[in-house]
């Protein structure tokens, strides 16, 4: 199943910074389904994503009862794109290969 979400991309500070789109929660109970079968620790889901013709790979997050995705400085430079600006995220869970 391929899901998309549109949102503004928020930074989160600690050691390291990341930076996130919020996956709407209207997504997350198609998302824990698929992601209860691809999963590798602590809720970490693996997907496959895409936006605006950027293709890159990443894992969702579990955060607040749903899931942010992490919009990498490689495909936020390509993009010409940074905090506060709306993004539109195609991303497909990976499921571990048998």
């Amino acid at each position: 199943m391929d899901f998309e979400c549109t949102g503004a991309i928020w930074e989160w500070r600690g050691p390291a910074p990341f930076h996130f789109v919020t996956v709407p929660t209207e997504l997350c109970d198609d998302l824990r389904v698929q992601a209860n079968l691809a999963t590798y620790g602590w809720g970490v889901v693996p997907v496959t994503a895409e936006s605006s013709g950027v293709a890159f790979t990443t894992s969702l997050f579990p955060r607040d009862g749903g899931y942010v995705i992490p919009i990498k400085a490689a495909v936020r430079q390509v993009l010409r794109v940074g905090i506060g600006d709306e993004v539109t995220v195609s991303f497909t869970v990976a499921f571990p290969q048998p």
